[in-house]
């Protein structure tokens, strides 16, 4: 069985195959680090390539039977803007039409499950309009990856679309998510594990140490799971008891009066909490903006730090939440133990990469390829899936 992938990346869909018996006839991305390491670990039949320009030498792609993709995904991502024009969505119908002039058996394409909600949907209803057009059957599947027994809690949606008159078993196989402790027990000894402890008096490590297991910095939160900046006032300044009760109160109303149809709250207006707080609180407004707490916007305030979690210290016992390309930095993401960021190592094995793959080039570019990246897991899912469509399934 051969397949050939689109939008490669460093190679984890690919890997996914070729562990699961395919045989690659080429591999094609634009990323200079990541055909680089695609090269050193995967395979050397990757051609650095835009492919905006269509595939080079394609047919020598006749009779594949597979072809797999995985094309950017940050236009769709809901940690990002979600442009509805960024010029990255519209690579997804563009795989439809590169597949189609190569024409396989069976087309498989990954993204992110934001890509099936709101107006994004567009693009992947263009995709599966253009295959069964061309006579393809579709499916569109949503996957969990902790229910592969990964460690990792990361949603994803498998598009597929074939033309060989059978099917597959698509209820995916559910198995018990792991956790970290098992995922990196002996990570330590493998190569790209070089960690980097937090500055003992520095503002990180000081942060650290107040952030428990399951536990992120954040002001927007309330609960036992979020520490607020004005709960370190080592950090961010000592304040009142009164001050607190000003915080907290304001953190409440921000979500519940709201002014926009966006977003999940809003700065609060002097005149809501005048009616809350009564007259005398104007001092205490005025106190919380000199030691940087809140800010005045127009005739209303609002927190100062409104971001959803940082410092998000993940525990032992559980499945990692996401890796992306930030997973290096301790600002987002910080050891269950140690006060640290994870190492490339431990970010590979979170995302299903084995401990023989060897990433290559700056630390940056390492974790943003991990985090851009297919699980292997996942490819194994679809390579399976595609055996099924096939015929040489189980």
């Amino acid at each position: 069985m051969t397949f050939a992938s689109l939008f490669s990346g460093c190679g984890g869909f690919d890997l996914g195959f070729t562990s699961s018996g395919f045989r690659s006839k080429g591999a094609y991305d634009l990323d200079p680090e990541a055909v680089k390491n695609f090269r050193s670990n995967v395979s050397e039949e990757i051609c650095c390539t835009d492919l905006t320009n269509g595939i080079p030498n394609e047919k020598s792609l006749k009779d594949v039977d597979v072809i797999i993709a995985g094309p950017p995904c940050q236009g769709f991502s809901t940690a990002g803007k979600r442009l509805i024009d960024d010029k990255r969505n519209h690579l997804l119908t563009l795989t439809g039409t590169l597949a189609l002039r190569v024409s396989p058996k069976v087309l498989i394409v990954e993204n992110v499950s934001g890509a099936l909600s709101g107006e994004h949907a567009k693009y992947f209803k263009a995709l599966d309009e253009m295959m069964k057009d061309a006579g393809y059957l579709t499916r569109t599947l949503r996957c969990q990856t902790s229910d592969l027994g990964m460690a990792q809690i990361r949603r994803r949606v498998l598009f597929l679309a074939w033309r060989t008159k059978r099917n597959a078993d698509f209820e995916t196989y559910l198995l018990p998510a792991s956790n970290l402790r098992k995922v990196l027990a002996g990570a330590c000894k493998q190569k790209n594990h070089r960690p980097t402890p937090l500055e003992p008096s520095g503002k990180d490590a000081l942060i650290a140490k107040r952030i428990l297991p399951g536990q992120k910095l954040s002001n927007v939160r309330g609960g036992k799971n979020a520490v607020a900046t004005w709960d370190i006032p080592e950090v961010f300044g000592d304040i009142t008891e009164h001050e607190r009760t000003v915080l907290e109160l304001l953190r409440r109303l921000r979500r519940q009066e709201r002014a926009r149809d966006f977003g999940d709250a809003d700065p609060v207006s002097i005149r809501r909490l005048e009616a809350a707080l009564g007259e005398p609180f104007h001092h205490l407004l005025e106190g919380l903006i000199a030691k940087r707490y809140l800010r005045r916007i127009d005739d209303t305030v609002d927190l100062v730090g409104t971001f959803n979690g940082k410092y998000r210290r993940l525990a032992w016992d559980k499945p990692s939440c996401t890796v992306d390309t930030r997973f290096g930095s301790p600002r987002y993401f910080l050891h269950p133990s140690r006060q640290r960021g994870f190492t490339v190592r431990e970010a590979a094995r979170i995302q299903g990469f084995p401990d023989s793959y060897v990433f290559s080039g700056g630390e940056h570019a390492q974790y943003r390829l991990i985090g851009n990246a297919v699980p292997p897991p996942l490819g194994s899912l679809a390579a399976n899936l595609a055996k099924q469509l096939l015929g040489n399934g189980l």
